[in-house]
């Protein structure tokens, strides 16, 4: 049977060319799963603290240690992107590496009942690779890019050594992002053998 999906397009925010990746999404995606998804096309490696922002609500994965006791966290993993279309929510934000501050805005394109030939999650487009991890914001991003762009750069040879190989920032590395998308999709294929032994394949 096909299934309701939402095509969501997520756009690094600060970057110019703008880094942007769209995908095909269930509308029974929770939040934590878009995390994941998030961290897989932007190749990030999940090393930092995340949260999204929709509306006034704040949502990630509560910490009761949590110093700012005025400021509640929702559970990522309890919310569905069809939860929050019904409320009529069609943008919001996804915040990575609070030292760095990732912003990344995602919207809602498209809504449409999903192909029974293809298997969801999908990844369907993007542009610009990301940053790598703890390059230093967006300033940081923009003074990497100028040196490894440069080889007579005074800073080529340090950028060099510390990303430890080459950076092409037209090459967002479709294929590994694809392999990775697909193993998502895999995984929902087994809902009632999951349901049978407790597991859940994709939270």
């Amino acid at each position: 049977m096909s299934e309701p999906v939402v095509r969501v397009r997520i756009e690094l925010e600060g970057t110019a060319p703008l880094v942007w990746r769209d995908l095909d999404l269930p509308l029974s995606t929770t939040l934590a799963a878009l995390h994941d998804l998030i961290q897989v096309v932007m190749r990030w490696q999940d090393y930092h603290l995340h949260e999204f922002e929709v509306g006034e609500k704040v949502y990630g994965v509560p910490d009761p240690e949590d110093a700012f006791e005025d400021r509640k966290v929702y559970q990522e993993k309890s919310i569905r992107l069809g939860n929050l279309i019904e409320r009529g929510v069609r943008e919001f934000l996804y915040v990575y590496d609070f030292g760095d501050n990732w912003r990344h805005r995602i919207s809602v394109q498209d809504l449409r009942q999903g192909d029974v030939a293809v298997e969801y999650p999908r990844f369907v487009a993007g542009a610009r690779r990301a940053p790598p991890e703890d390059v230093g914001s967006t300033s940081g991003f923009e003074e990497f890019l100028e040196a490894m762009a440069d080889p007579e750069h005074e800073n080529h040879a340090p950028m060099l050594e510390w990303y430890g190989k080459t950076f092409d920032p037209d090459d967002i590395d479709e294929r590994h992002i694809r392999m990775i998308v697909e193993d998502f999709a895999a995984r929902r294929r087994g809902p009632l053998k999951s349901h049978r032994t407790g597991r859940r394949p994709w939270h």
